[in-house]
């Protein structure tokens, strides 16, 4: 089976209602707006790894927490809202991190209109896969020193990054 198959076959198996409805995924169908979709995904995709029911239960927490407007909040948020966040855990996830997510994503937002350009940023028009994008990423999400969570020891030394404006 080609991969293409193979991808149309996973889609038809897990994009429908029966599969979304105790899985995941479901909470970004929670919204419309697509940086709410974007927030959400991002977000209990990290949490993904464990037992769907719990990864559910975390990522209805964080929406909870987020006031069930998730973009609104990381836009709008004061420093003090981040306090409901201190009791924030999954697994190895924990509150440090709930607020380096929240600080990052609040930065990004204020400069980009949605979540996509954190990858499009790495990529050129003619590339076949994503990786590169990923990459940029990864080197954007941790390009701040002043996060708690990051250990500049621990990353490896990478260019600077200059986004362009979008």
């Amino acid at each position: 089976m080609d991969i293409k198959a193979y991808l149309d076959e996973a889609l038809a198996r897990h994009n429908c209602q029966g599969f979304i409805a105790d899985d995941p995924i479901a909470l970004p169908h929670l919204f419309t707006k697509r940086q709410d979709i974007e927030i959400v995904g991002f977000w209990v995709a990290i949490l993904a790894w464990g037992n769907r029911r719990t990864i559910l239960n975390k990522g209805q927490e964080l929406i909870e927490k987020m006031d069930h407007a998730p973009h609104q909040f990381i836009t709008q948020h004061q420093e003090s809202d981040r306090k409901r966040f201190l009791d924030f855990k999954h697994r190895t996830f924990n509150a440090t991190d709930a607020l380096c997510f929240l600080d990052f994503l609040q930065k990004h937002y204020a400069r980009f209109g949605s979540l996509e350009m954190a990858f499009w940023q790495g990529m050129s028009p003619r590339e076949e896969t994503v990786e590169n994008g990923l990459r940029f990423f990864h080197t954007y999400f941790f390009s701040s020193g002043e996060y708690p969570c990051v250990h500049k020891s621990t990353l490896p030394a990478l260019p600077a990054i200059r986004l362009a404006k979008g």
